[in-house]
């Protein structure tokens, strides 16, 4: 073999060198940009799936605490209508109902804007008591994967429009939902209009 056919091959050997060195190249890049699309589709994938646990989770708290306000028009219209905080609604009843039983006497008063008994101030009525669901709530329910605490407030009294002398009590239900796992709460805040011996009606819009 002569000298220029040796140089020849030499120099392609060089060629497929290089080209070898370029194409293992391409394929790292190529792999790492890979990786790093499959990393951001892992993380993308989490993030969604936390964003839609946290989701459930919140509006599992809005039932909740809606279930809360529910039952407590439901007290207050019963205790309308027979002056007295009926025994089932008590937490010392054969089944523990909403109501803590040492606060049945405040909420009683609260409900019918009598004057509180204590420990409050001598002669406080019970509207706009400054109690809370959190302090001294005046209902508690244990739900699946959440406690709700809830508070009744009377605000006022005024006359039902159209209807003469017939009076309608207006009450704010306040409704606090704590996820027993996370701690995370959820509150629900309504204003209703009560009659003795009729409804409660939502009022809309008010808080």
């Amino acid at each position: 073999m002569g000298s220029e056919e040796k140089l020849g091959v030499q120099g392609v050997n060089r060629d497929r060198m290089g080209e070898r060195g370029v194409a293992l190249l391409t394929v790292m890049i190529i792999m790492l940009l890979m990786v790093v699309l499959a990393i951001s589709a892992i993380t993308v994938t989490g993030l969604e799936t936390r964003m839609s646990g946290f989701v459930n989770t919140k509006e599992a708290m809005s039932t909740a605490a809606e279930s809360c306000e529910g039952t407590a028009v439901n007290i207050i219209q019963q205790t309308l209508y027979y002056s007295e905080i009926k025994s089932e609604f008590l937490s010392s009843a054969t089944i523990p109902g909403p109501v803590p039983a040492s606060n049945s006497a405040i909420l009683y008063s609260e409900i019918s804007g009598q004057p509180l008994p204590p420990p409050a101030p001598a002669n406080t009525i019970g509207e706009n008591y400054g109690d809370d669901a959190s302090a001294v709530p005046n209902l508690t329910l244990s739900l699946p994967g959440a406690t709700v605490n809830g508070d009744i407030d009377r605000l006022f009294k005024r006359r039902k429009e159209g209807s003469g002398e017939i009076k309608e009590i207006v009450y704010r239900i306040t409704c606090v939902a704590t996820n027993t796992a996370m701690g995370t709460k959820s509150t629900v805040t309504s204003v209703y209009s009560c009659t003795v011996g009729e409804t409660c009606m939502k009022q809309i819009g008010g808080a």
